[in-house]
């Protein structure tokens, strides 16, 4: 035991560790109480229409909800047609949903699931998944779909503050972040 302790000493002291020259602090899923974001990388309907979320919900109720992908079929069939249908929509105030997903591909989905725009959602591509980053709500989603995605996550805000987060503890199940049990 004392022999490989002194090997390993030696080791370390043979490849010289290069020194840090930069500070990485854990990352830390946005809590109750934390203001969204400012991210370059939103973007609505094309790549050149750039969102900063934090700006467009600075005041009042806001809702954005996050979705693993575009057209896949919990988001497509139950998730955001639960928002779309909901009597209460209305109540949650600035709606926003988010897909790690080109600006084409979110545009084609709210145009399909909401043809005529009626419900006010805005569909927005977080296309690098950089805001996705920020609020600590990515996964590695490579084996479906190709790469980090969103977990499927619901954000209550008011003022630009969260004031209830319900993220699927599974990443992309749906429970705590449906329609009924987000607006009641």
């Amino acid at each position: 035991m004392a022999s490989t302790n002194i090997l390993r000493r030696l080791a370390l002291k043979a490849s010289p560790v290069p020194s840090r020259t930069f500070h990485s602090s854990a990352r830390a899923c946005i809590k109750v109480g934390d203001s969204i974001p400012t991210v370059d990388g939103l973007v609505e309907s094309s790549p050149g229409n750039k969102v900063n979320l934090s700006e467009e919900i600075k005041k009042g109720k806001s809702l954005i909800i996050g979705v693993p992908a575009a057209f896949s079929p919990s988001c497509s069939e139950s998730h955001i047609p639960g928002y779309i249908n909901h009597q209460k929509l209305k109540s949650a105030g600035s709606v926003f949903v988010v897909a790690v997903n080109d600006p084409f591909v979110t545009k084609a989905w709210g145009a399909t699931l909401d043809p005529t725009g009626s419900s006010g959602i805005r569909f927005l591509g977080d296309p690098t998944a950089k805001f996705t980053e920020a609020l600590d709500l990515t996964f590695d989603g490579t084996a479906i779909f190709g790469g980090p995605r969103s977990k499927r996550y619901a954000l209550e805000v008011s003022d630009g503050k969260v004031v209830k987060i319900h993220v699927e503890p599974d990443n992309t199940g749906l429970d705590v972040s449906a329609a009924e049990k987000v607006l009641g």
